[in-house]
């Protein structure tokens, strides 16, 4: 740290920096899926990630001597790795493994900012502004404009499925990760959670694959770089942003996950991009300028 900077100025120019490095790393996490379901099934592909996930995150907890939650603050952090990475990690793999597109997997789960405000609002007490309002909409129309025309092809109907079991558990886990887990440290509570989702992706691949693995190289990094940067790295960004931000402000950014996910599925890919989908890029960006926008203070 220079001498003419303050920690408050680093923390405000962390704030201002971390949404856009969130989504930048979130939307990765759609690709490297892609690439390593070549060696192994979902739900087998997810169990090795969890491995590696859960023994980085015992060792990080052990060297910060994390401290460890009650009995309650456990079976809190049980159910929120469940919604936020067992559920919506399984659904958008299997996805995925069904042949949908990288860039269409993310469209469902694109649409939770209008679940989680419509939800917040209910049971958090967060109150959405129209102008809000507006945002959420004008981003639900924006994710649109960016997948209008693209294949719908895979074994749709599990494909879709999953990813609506995306759409509802992520959701639900980033609205319980902030009622209930705020007060756990990271360290340990993450621990927790991903022991959790390691339990239902296991049980789930000794039940329904057959658990082969074609071991390479591009399998290997991809399941390194999805374990380090996107359960690590994005989540405990994203649980940073949880506790900072309101809730219908954090699940905004999502808007912007299908675009950035689109651009990385065309260079990457070759997966269509048009016109249409630049102007929605466009349009998610108004969005979330909307949602995030501070309201201007009533003159006294």
């Amino acid at each position: 740290m220079s001498r003419d900077q303050n920690p408050s100025e680093l923390v405000s120019v962390a704030t201002r920096t971390a949404p856009a490095l969130f989504v930048l790393l979130w939307s990765t996490g759609f690709v490297g899926t892609k690439y390593a379901l070549v060696g192994a099934e979902p739900l087998t592909y997810l169990a090795i990630r969890m491995v590696l996930v859960v023994a980085l995150m015992a060792i990080i907890a052990t060297i910060a001597r994390a401290r460890w939650p009650d009995a309650a603050g456990i079976g809190h952090s049980i159910v929120a790795g469940l919604l936020v990475h067992g559920f919506y990690l399984a659904g958008t793999a299997i996805a995925i493994a069904h042949s949908i597109p990288a860039g269409l997997s993310a469209l469902i789960p694109g649409l939770q900012p209008i679940l989680t405000s419509t939800l917040a609002s209910r049971f958090l007490g967060e109150r959405v502004t129209p102008l809000q309002w507006v945002g959420l909409l004008l981003g639900l129309g924006g994710v649109g404009m960016i997948l209008y025309g693209r294949p719908m092809s895979g074994d749709a109907g599990w494909g879709w499925l999953a990813s609506g079991v995306s759409l509802v558990s992520i959701t639900l886990g980033t609205l319980y990760q902030k009622r209930f887990c705020g007060g756990i440290d990271w360290r340990a509570g993450n621990t927790i959670q991903y022991m959790a989702a390691l339990a239902l992706y296991a049980g789930g691949a000794f039940a329904f694959e057959t658990r082969a693995v074609i071991w390479s190289v591009e399998f290997a990094a991809a399941v390194v770089w999805l374990a380090v940067v996107l359960s690590i790295g994005s989540i405990g960004l994203l649980y940073w942003l949880i506790r900072r931000s309101a809730a219908t402000q954090v699940a905004s950014l999502f808007y912007l996950v299908p675009a950035t996910t689109a651009v990385m599925a065309y260079v990457l890919f070759g997966e269509k991009l048009g016109v249409l989908a630049v102007v929605g890029m466009c349009v998610c960006a108004t969005a979330v300028l909307l949602v995030n926008r501070k309201p201007i203070p009533a003159p006294p």
